[in-house]
This record gives C-alpha cells, structure tokens and sequence, in this order.
C-alpha cells in the first residue's frame, strides 16, 4: 500500500488508515481478524478513541499492540476538555491498549470555540498533553475537527498541533467549504499532517463509495481514515486506495456539478443566481441551512430507508445553535423574497431557489429542538 509523509513527523503512513469506531460492533475475534487483516494488507495506521464503546474499540486494538505493537502507527482519542480529565483518560487509554506510549494523541471533536477557550485556559487538556509529551507518553499531538472549519482555523492559531483530521467528501464541500478553501491550505503551510476522514459524509455516500474515496484522496492528504465491520467492505476499501488515480481537474468539476446526492437541491455555492433584485445573499442562505441540516431535509418523499438514512444524518452534526445564530445577523432575511423568480433560471443546477428559501428560513428560525418530529 503507497506511503504518504505525515507532515513533519517523520512517520510514513499508509494511505489508507483504519478507524477503530466500528470494531465496537463486532466480537472480539472477528475484530481482531479484520485489524491483523489490515495490517498484513500494508496498512500501517490505527486510530481509536477512548469513547468508542466506553473503551471496547481500545481493548481490541491493544490485544493485536501486544503481539504487533512495531507494525503500526497507533492514535488514540479524548473529548475530555481538562488537564486531569485528559490525562486520566490518556492513563485508561494506554492501559486498554497495552503500551507506554501513543503515537498521536488526539483531543478530540475539537468543534466548538467554547471548546478552545477551555482546553487553553489554566488546568485546561494541553496542559495535561504537555506534561504527557515531556513524560513521554505522546510522541505527537493532534486534533480532530466534524463540524466547523473556523473553529479548526482557530485551533491551528491557538497551539501548535502536529496532526489534525477533518472531514472531506463531495457532498459536504457544499456545506463547510472552508474545510478545503481554508484548513487544508493552512495546515499544508504549518507542515502538518493531514488525515481525512468521512470521505462517505458518515456513509451517505455509500452508493457511490468508489468516486467518494477518489475525490477525497484527490485532495492531496496524508491518509483517508476509514472502518470497516466486514472483511468485504475491508477488502474493497484497499483495492480502490491500492488502485488510486488522482482525479483530473475536469473529473473533480464534473463530481462537484453532476453527483446525484448533490442532485438539483444542493446548492452548489457558483453565485450564478446573484444579484437578488431585494438583495438576499441566496448562497449564503443557503449556506447556513447545510449548516444546519446538511441541506438533507428537501421536501422530497422517499423510500424509508433513504428517509431513515437522512433523518440519522441531518443533526449527526450538531451545530444548528451556530446556524440559527449566524442566520440571526443576516439581513436581508430568505423570508422578503418576494417570488419575482429571476434567480431560478440563472441556477444552472436549476435548483427551486423560491422553494428552498422558504424552507432554509422555516429551519433556521425553528426554535424547537432537533427530532422534535419523531414520536416518543
């Protein structure tokens, strides 16, 4: 499997990594057959996360660290926000995954700026990951972000990270741009390892899995973090990485416009529908509303699996407080137009643009909380 620099770290990883979220689901033999698989497959990167399955994911990896511990990179993960929480999560950690030391440590789903200010302050987690690096548990230190690029700008601003990982795929390109016009530049600046990871935007691209894993190792990261829970979906994501081709510019435009879960509700961010004769910022409408649901509730009656899917995945997030408030300040608010119709054909994606601000501004002035649709 083709190695990648990890930024300045000096590791050669593989370009394909695997994510431990998903061995929580399966018994403990057949996890460990699908991570020694991995690794006898050329893969040289394991990451996890003291929150997968309360320690469970950790406990499997650290059965193979104990017999393979030299073959691998090996990461692990804490949402804890304090100095003595991180580092007594980072004790556990090391305990389930039987080693002295991690090669990255993760403070993790980095996703909010409450979130900076708390893990900076006196007592705050890297306190806790200082002490760990002089004490040499950490060789590296790294932060993953889900949800909001200009959160992870900051944290590249606020201390100096060896590693970050942030989602990259061609349907939420749509909805956090500056994750790949602004925090990948950044980071390739600063010399830092990148990792990707939701390449299937948290498998809702798993129609088109092939085209989703090529988009994202098109843009250049160090490694596309994947799970797998099957030896299939194992075999398959390492066939397609060891066969990767970068797109070409026309194909990474032709993904960008065409794809079918883009579809024509998406909107794609090109300005074409400017100006507004009232002068809604339409893009930025819309903007806010990927921000808030990931533009996935449309309108549109779907199968129950697709609705299922969609329902599961429009809050995955969990940003909408952000949305609604950055919508707060915007004016002209998407509830003026007036329906006078000179955007729609301008819209080469021939997006319904009346229609969608209108439900764009029923979500984001939504002041009940998420789900509150489902019965309980």
């Amino acid at each position: 499997m083709e190695k990648r620099k990890l930024g300045s770290t000096g590791f050669s990883i593989s370009l394909l990594g695997l994510g431990g979220f998903h061995l929580v689901e399966l018994p403990e033999k057949e996890a460990l057959r699908i991570v020694n698989l991995y690794l006898d497959q050329g893969g040289n990167y394991l990451e996890t996360a003291e929150s997968y399955g309360s320690g469970n994911s950790e406990e499997k990896i650290g059965k193979v660290a104990k017999v393979r511990r030299n073959d691998f990179i090996l990461a692990t993960k804490s949402a804890q926000r304090s100095k003595e929480g991180i580092t007594r999560a980072l004790e556990g950690s090391l305990r389930r995954l039987n080693t002295s030391e991690v090669d990255i440590f993760f403070i993790h789903g980095l996703n909010r700026f409450e979130e900076l200010d708390e893990i900076s302050s006196s007592q705050g987690a890297l306190e806790g990951v200082e002490k760990a690096k002089k004490e040499g548990k950490i060789r590296f230190v790294a932060f993953s972000n889900h949800v909001t690029p200009e959160v992870a700008l900051n944290a590249l601003s606020l201390y100096p990270f060896d590693i970050l990982m942030i989602p990259l795929n061609y349907f939420d390109r749509f909805n956090f741009p500056g994750w790949e016009e602004e925090v990948l530049p950044r980071a390739r600046e600063k010399r830092m390892g990148i990792l990707a990871m939701k390449a299937l935007a948290d498998g809702f691209l798993w129609e088109s899995e092939r085209e989703a894993i090529r988009y994202t190792l098109s843009l250049g990261v160090d490694s596309l973090v994947m799970g797998a829970n099957t030896e299939e979906y194992l075999r398959r994501d390492i066939e397609v990485v060891e066969n990767f081709v970068p797109f070409t510019p026309e194909e990474m435009k032709k993904v960008r416009e065409e794809a079918p879960e883009l579809g024509s509700y998406v909107c794609r961010q090109c300005d074409k529908c400017l100006p507004c004769p009232l002068g809604i910022d339409i893009p930025g409408v819309f903007l806010l509303e990927g921000q808030y649901d990931r533009q996935m509730q449309d309108g549109i009656i779907r199968d129950p699996a697709q609705y299922a899917l969609r329902d599961r995945l429009r809050f995955w997030l969990g940003n909408q407080d952000y949305a609604q408030k950055a919508y707060q300040e915007l004016n002209p608010k998407a509830s003026v137009c007036n329906e006078c119709g000179e955007c729609e054909p301008r819209c080469p994606y021939k997006i319904p643009i009346i229609y969608k601000l209108n439900l764009a501004h029923e979500k984001l002035t939504d002041t009940r909380p998420p789900g509150y649709c489902r019965i309980s």
